[in-house]
């Protein structure tokens, strides 16, 4: 297992954070494998472009693989990927991060960009740290390490380095 730089994780992290990506995952999870035919109706709301572009994104970073007969359906990584979104949404849900209300996907992607930053130590009850950046109380933040320590065992045992993940997407 080599080490991750802060900008690999940072770009991985992005792409993880795509919002037809985590429907995509946590769809299948939920539900078990999607049809082809049958996506359009899965992921409604999704613009038929963001739609391809998280199954593109799904199969370069090996999360989903075409399953004869069943469709659409997660791999090893994909399943534990969907684990991890779980956790980062229990954990932001448990301290009302980013808000008290807040649907699922909103709570992974700003937990995602929590875990990936500096964090901004501020009072409670701010929503946000300098620059715009995501923050939270300083109570909350050693609680941060279960679904940073997740994250990064997931990043570590799923690093592709015979394969540039952006070149894949890219074609």
């Amino acid at each position: 297992m080599t080490s991750l730089s802060q900008t690999d994780v940072r770009r991985t992290c992005t792409m993880l954070s795509a919002t037809g990506l985590i429907r995509l995952v946590t769809e299948i999870d939920d539900n078990g494998p999607i049809p082809g035919r049958a996506l359009t109706r899965t992921l409604t709301g999704i613009p038929d472009t963001q739609r391809r572009q998280a199954v593109s994104q799904a199969r370069a970073l090996g999360l989903v693989r075409h399953r004869p007969g069943a469709g659409l359906d997660l791999t090893p990584a994909g399943a534990e990927l969907a684990d991890i979104y779980d956790a980062m949404a229990r954990w932001a849900r448990h301290h009302s991060f980013p808000a008290p209300v807040c649907d699922f996907t909103s709570r992974v992607q700003r937990t995602l960009a929590l875990v990936t930053a500096p964090i901004a130590l501020v009072p409670e009850n701010t929503n946000e740290g300098s620059e715009g950046a995501p923050s939270m109380c300083a109570a909350s933040a050693g609680d941060l390490a279960g679904p940073r320590d997740l994250l990064h065992q997931w990043l570590c045992a799923n690093q592709r380095p015979d394969q540039d993940v952006d070149d894949e997407l890219a074609a």
